[in-house]
Order: C-alpha cells, then sequence, then structure tokens
C-alpha cells in the first residue's frame, strides 16, 4: 500500500485512514454557516459595508432556518436566522445572542460511502439519514463531540 496513513487524535481515540485506499475523499471547504439573530442587520453588514455578492434571504422550513449566501470568491458565508420556535439555531443563540460561527461545510465526492465509514469509525451523526440541505444536495452534519468541539456538515459534490 503505497499511500502515506494520516493518524488523526480525537480526544482519547486516535484514527488511521489510507487516503490512496480511501472510498470516498474530502473535497473544498463549501462555506462557513454563521448564526445571526436577524439575517437583514447581517445581509446589509456583507453587502453595504465590505462589499461582498449576497444572496436573497430563503426560508427553509424543513430545517428551520432562514439562509443568506455571501460569496467570496474562493468559498462562502451561510448566515442563519432561526425559522420557527423549534429551529436549532434557535437554541444556539439562547447560549450566544449576538451569533456566531455555527458549523463549517466540506464536501465529499460520496456522501453515503463517508456516512458508512465514519460511523464504523464511532463518528456520530446528528441525524439517521442524510438530507437535502440549502444547495438542494444531500448532507449530513457530524457530531461536534466527535469533530474536536466542530459542528461539521458533510455535503455531496
Amino acid at each position: 500500500m503505497a499511500a502515506s496513513m494520516l493518524k488523526v487524535a480525537m480526544g482519547s481515540r486516535a484514527f488511521s485512514s489510507g487516503i490512496g485506499d480511501a472510498l470516498w475523499k474530502l473535497g473544498r471547504l463549501n462555506h462557513v454557516a454563521i448564526a445571526v439573530p436577524g439575517v437583514e442587520k447581517a445581509r446589509c453588514f456583507y453587502r453595504d459595508v465590505l462589499g461582498a455578492q449576497v444572496s436573497e434571504p430563503v426560508p427553509l422550513a424543513e430545517h428551520g432556518v432562514v439562509t443568506v449566501f455571501v460569496e467570496l470568491g474562493n468559498t462562502k458565508l451561510e448566515l442563519l436566522e432561526p425559522l420557527g420556535p423549534d429551529s436549532p439555531i434557535r437554541g444556539f443563540l439562547n447560549k450566544h445572542r449576538d451569533g456566531g460561527l455555527h458549523h463549517i461545510c466540506i464536501e465529499v465526492d460520496r456522501l453515503s460511502a463517508a456516512i458508512q465509514r465514519l460511523r464504523e469509525l464511532h463518528i456520530r451523526t446528528l441525524s439517521p439519514e442524510a438530507r437535502i440541505g440549502a444547495h438542494g444536495k444531500p448532507v449530513i452534519f457530524l457530531h461536534p463531540k466527535d469533530c474536536g468541539g466542530v459542528l461539521v456538515e458533510l455535503e455531496e459534490a
């Protein structure tokens, strides 16, 4: 096996992955998501103050959020405002009133293979199945306690 071994320590567990033999591959950083109490105020900041290209707000009732994407050239920011009383973003904002970094999203070439392998490594997901995300592609979230304290979203490229 010519592939070098990558060792990653996460808490008390160590994982090895033969990168060349993987059934799936990580891609690029798709976006960094920021929870905000008011998407319109945040949208205006990125558009009017920083001069970024900013999308219109899009409500995603099935995810309990309103999303706005900020184009940055090499990646995007996703602004998330709670939608409805059961929004996962509402709980985040109860702890962080002014908002803040919520998650990162990384593309993978084969999401189903990635999910299977990560579960074999005892990496927990926040839902039993992938769901369709804001870009119309399958996504799944990985538990932050298994990812160095970071909520990670995997999106099929």
